[in-house]
């Protein structure tokens, strides 16, 4: 790895320059120069390769089989049928032959490789979407509530949304120059960056927008979340949520996952403002010495809560209203057709990992790829890895249940448990290089090996919220489910308990470092005193809390959301 840290990569890249237009060019390999590998992240890429081939390419004496991810930058996940097939030609020509929905609302492409990724942003950005900072260290994709049930308010609260990603986009034409061709310009490298500054910021920075009663966005899990207020069905203001995340290192005290905190509510108007000042307060703020501890989270905890709030207030230029009452019912997604207000109809469909494509007795990009031909709405993507073909006439319904029957794009939605239906999973192997346990690839064997225990305690309709982390960065939210695995080695995994269905209490660690059949040997007694005395509608997780099984985390201040505003 380089030899220089972040911070001075950042500060010498010439606004995110670097050397990359050189590292594409050069011809020898398949890889990126050392420090151009964490430039390039801000472009929407990370450098990856096949780690099941490392070891075959290592003794034929050959480089790693370099391949690099591709993230698109899509505030709510909203896109065109247009846009839908344009991006599935690009999954299909440059990719690996699938379209990945990540927990963050964005597509994924894996497996391009060097020589042909100009190439493929250039296509991604024919198609009107970028993929500018949708990694790296400043603001990533920003989260809004997918539910179509409410689309008057649900349009308002996207609008906020995407005004708000626009209006934390670096000013660098950096991304311009070096993938669509644009004339560099006097002054080219030394941008003006208002909001970023020259190093931009300490960590990645993620915001969500809620709107109760669903918190599909786990806003808590975010550095900055906004829930909506709603009156006579017009968006009226925001509660502000500020210091969630999930990222924690395995066996370091000095890291941890955390729950935002509610500090108030302000009106609609001043959402920029605020937005702002919350970001800036993290750039001068945040942690530039020791990375791990360089999130939002840190901050606050380290400098306190009333400081970080009073420096977000003075540079807004307001005094945040005490916050009103709300609540969420659930973090999850509904499946299957529902009616929209305006007489459209909207199905959810339910895709295991967020993996599109075709294989396994599937052809779901094939599928999804015709439906898109004909398709009048749009196509929304769920913070839970999921799909809305929204906005269909009900003339139209038959011919998509068709589409969906023949080519097994319900298959997410058939099978045979809610918590099955409802599992998250992030990338990890062969992929990402930090996994160090499987996740989406195990997934399905692990439903399967659950599934005897869901059937004999009478449990195969309870929705339980799972998720599967392959290291303990958490980009699956981990530990805000009811049941999680968090990598620790191949096969081995912490298993988390205790979180809610609400997205409001982080789990803790039940069991440490243990194999498949030792995870549900641990289960098995619990699913059976949960099917025997659980009360009316309480959730897994709420039981284990009610019987004493778990506990709440020990972390000093990261503890269940305290909504005695409700």
């Amino acid at each position: 790895m380089s030899t220089h840290s972040v911070e001075d990569i950042k500060s010498a890249s010439r606004r995110l320059r670097g050397s990359l237009l050189e590292s594409l060019a050069d011809p020898v390999t398949g890889a990126l120069r050392e420090d151009d590998q964490t430039l390039i992240k801000y472009h929407g890429s990370y450098q990856q390769d096949d780690r099941d081939l490392r070891d075959e390419r290592r003794r034929q004496k050959l480089e790693p089989a370099y391949q690099f991810m591709i993230r698109t930058r899509t505030p709510g996940g909203v896109v065109t049928p247009q846009q839908w097939l344009q991006l599935d030609t690009i999954a299909t020509r440059y990719g690996n032959h699938s379209l990945r929905v990540t927990t963050r609302q964005a597509f994924q492409f894996h497996g391009v490789i060097k020589r042909e990724l100009k190439a493929t942003m250039q296509a991604i950005n024919a198609a009107l979407i970028d993929t500018l900072a949708a990694c790296g260290d400043v603001n990533r994709n920003v989260l809004v509530a997918a539910n179509p049930l409410l689309s008057p308010v649900h349009a308002q609260l996207y609008a906020d949304a995407a005004r708000t990603s626009e209006h934390l986009l670096p000013n660098t034409r950096a991304y311009y120059e070096i993938w669509l061709d644009e004339e560099r310009v006097s002054g080219s490298g030394e941008e003006d960056e208002p909001i970023y500054g020259d190093r931009y910021l300490p960590r990645k920075f993620k915001i969500g927008f809620a709107l109760p009663p669903i918190n599909d966005v786990d806003v808590f899990a975010n550095d900055l979340g906004f829930v909506g207020t709603v009156a006579e069905g017009v968006l009226t203001g925001y509660h502000l949520v500020i210091g969630g995340g999930m990222g924690a290192t395995h066996g370091d005290a000095e890291t941890w996952p955390r729950v935002g905190n509610v500090v108030g509510w302000f009106p609609r108007e001043r959402l920029l403002e605020v937005a702002t000042a919350v970001v800036t307060t993290q750039r001068d703020f945040g942690n530039r010495e020791v990375r791990k501890r360089a999130r939002f989270k840190y901050t606050i905890d380290d400098k306190g809560l009333d400081f970080i709030l009073g420096e977000i207030q003075r540079r807004a230029g307001l005094v945040l209203e005490p916050a009103r009452g709300f609540s969420f019912d659930h973090n999850g997604d509904r499946y299957g057709w529902v009616e929209g207000e305006d007489g459209r109809w909207h199905l959810t469909l339910s895709l295991p990992a967020g993996r599109i494509a075709d294989g396994d007795g599937r052809t779901a990009l094939s599928g999804l790829r015709e439906i898109a031909r004909f398709h009048e709405g749009e196509f929304r993507l769920t913070p839970n890895q999921n799909l809305v073909i929204a906005g269909v006439p009900a003339a139209q319904r038959a011919r998509i249940d068709a589409l969906v029957a023949t080519h097994g794009l319900d298959a997410g939605n058939l099978l045979p448990s809610a918590l099955a239906r409802g599992a998250m999973a992030c990338v990890a192997l062969p992929t990402c290089g930090l996994a160090m346990a499987e996740a989406e690839r195990y997934l399905p064997d692990f439903n399967a090996k659950l599934q005897p225990l869901l059937e004999a305690h009478g449990l195969v309709d309870t929705p339980i919220v799972l998720r599967l982390s392959g290291c303990p960065n958490g980009c699956s939210r981990p530990y805000l489910a009811e049941i999680a695995l968090v990598g620790k080695a191949p096969g081995r995994y912490n298993l988390m308990l205790g979180g809610d269905h609400r997205g409001q209490r982080l789990n803790t660690l039940y069991r440490e470092n243990i194999t498949e059949p030792e995870i549900l040997a641990a289960l098995d007694p619990l699913f059976a005193r949960y099917a025997a005395e659980r009360g009316d509608d309480e959730g897994f997780g709420d039981f284990l809390h009610r019987a004493g099984v778990v506990a709440l985390p020990p972390y000093p201040t990261h503890r269940q959301v305290q909504l005695e505003l409700v």
